[in-house]
């Protein structure tokens, strides 16, 4: 079984690498991609050094599955390519998302739309991965009308980058900045480019990700997208209209026995997730803060929050690549 990883050498593919070892994914060969002077380097991978290929090198080695994690510019030059030599193409970047050729997998909810003949299957967004999770099992059983949401996002989103502005400016140093203003102490209510209708391609990725994955075209969803100074993964507040009635105890239940997700939801004792107390390093999607919207009916209030580089990216990518493996569909 021969794996690739583009971009090894980046955040997101250096905890791809973690989880592959982690979750004992049966790894033959592995094949390191990254930049060209990056070429020639070694990475260790559970005690055995391997080193760095460009991108040719790794197509010549026809990997099995090729887990990218290079930006949506490389994504594009380079995904077909692998899959022109047979490989499967599991694509952290923005690039295939909203192509309608291409599936769009949060696997716990529609892996069941990959085929034989997909190679090229997108990662969804960090913070769509999240809240689809947490709300397929609510839409499946009351029927989402509409979402609104609003993510206080961690700089780990942004790269490495990012954090080591936020550190610089916690510790007085003047450094390269990744945002265009300072990060800490501070929250900035824009990721990534403003388009023409006022709304970051962030907060549009939200809308458009999560009627893809969740196969409805009628759900209505709006958002509000920001970056704060903090560590561990992403939070979101959502509030989400049902078309239907629910009790309070049923969503609670149904969230307690659905796959991936924990429950952490007692005001009493002041429990709640928060990204670096809980999901930090976790693979698992957390829930609290469970409550009716007294405004209007049928609408609930909740608090989701995960590790941004794990299940919003690359533990995503993994279980992906596991599916692949399971169903037969990679044949080493």
């Amino acid at each position: 079984m021969r794996i690739a990883v583009v971009g090894a050498t980046g955040l997101v593919g250096t905890v791809m690498l973690k989880l592959l070892a982690e979750r004992n994914f049966p790894v033959t060969e592995l094949i390191p991609v990254a930049s060209e002077k990056s070429v020639g380097k070694e990475i260790n991978f559970k005690g055995k050094l391997y080193k760095v290929h460009s991108m040719q090198q790794a197509i010549d080695k026809k990997p099995h599955i090729a887990l990218f994690s290079a930006g949506g510019n490389t994504s594009l030059q380079w995904a077909e390519e692998f899959a022109a030599v047979g490989t499967y193409v599991i694509d952290n970047s923005s690039a295939w998302r909203m192509h309608p050729d291409k599936k769009l997998v949060v696997p716990e909810i529609n892996a069941d739309t990959i085929t034989e003949n997909d190679r090229v299957i997108a990662n969804p967004n960090c913070s769509t991965i999240q809240m689809v999770l947490a709300l397929s099992p609510l839409h499946i059983k009351y029927g989402i009308k509409r979402i609104v949401v609003s993510t206080y996002q961690s700089v780990t989103g942004t790269g490495v980058k990012a954090v080591t502005q936020m550190e610089n400016e916690r510790n007085g140093i003047q450094g390269e900045m990744a945002y265009a203003h300072q990060i800490d102490k501070n929250c900035i209510p824009q990721i990534d480019v403003f388009l023409n209708n006022g709304y970051t391609k962030e907060e549009m990725k939200m809308v458009n990700e999560t009627k893809k994955i969740m196969r409805d075209e009628n759900i209505q969803v709006t958002a509000t997208c920001v970056r704060i100074p903090v560590m561990g993964g992403h939070s979101e507040s959502v509030n989400v209209a049902f078309n239907q009635e629910f009790e309070l105890s049923d969503v609670r239940n149904m969230l307690e026995n659905t796959a991936g997700i924990i429950v952490k939801d007692d005001i009493k004792q002041a429990l709640y997730p928060m990204p670096l107390t809980d999901a930090h390093e976790r693979d698992e999607v957390f829930v609290g803060r469970l409550r009716r919207d007294e405004s209007q009916p049928n609408t609930l209030n909740m608090w989701i929050v995960a590790d941004n580089l794990r299940k919003g990216a690359a533990t995503n990518a993994v279980q992906i690549a596991e599916y692949l493996v399971d169903k037969n569909l990679v044949k080493a």
